[in-house]
């Protein structure tokens, strides 16, 4: 008998190791203003000007920012508001 760690899931099991969590990035781009940029993470996820603004800059000077995080439906309804507003964003997973 093998075993529990060698034995096969079966198509019934549900795996009991938790998915790894999803992540909204918004990349840099050159047509919207930064203050427009810090204005969306204010209005859309509700953070803080500072907050915001550090997201900001970190799209402006490394080319992108992680602004959530949480289960993949989520993070499919934050790109597809970043998009709403004009912002290019992607999703991705954990590594």
């Amino acid at each position: 008998m093998a075993a529990p760690a060698e034995q096969e899931q079966t198509a019934g099991e549900v795996s009991t190791r938790p998915e790894k969590p999803w992540r909204t990035v918004v990349w840099d781009d050159p047509v919207n203003l930064m203050s427009y940029v810090t204005y969306v993470f204010r209005t859309y996820f509700g953070y803080e000007e500072t907050h915001a603004s550090r997201l900001m800059m970190q799209v402006h000077t490394e080319g992108r920012a992680i602004v959530s995080s949480g289960p993949r439906e989520k993070m499919e309804a934050d790109v597809q508001a970043m998009h709403s507003y004009g912002l290019w964003a992607t999703i991705e997973q954990e590594d």
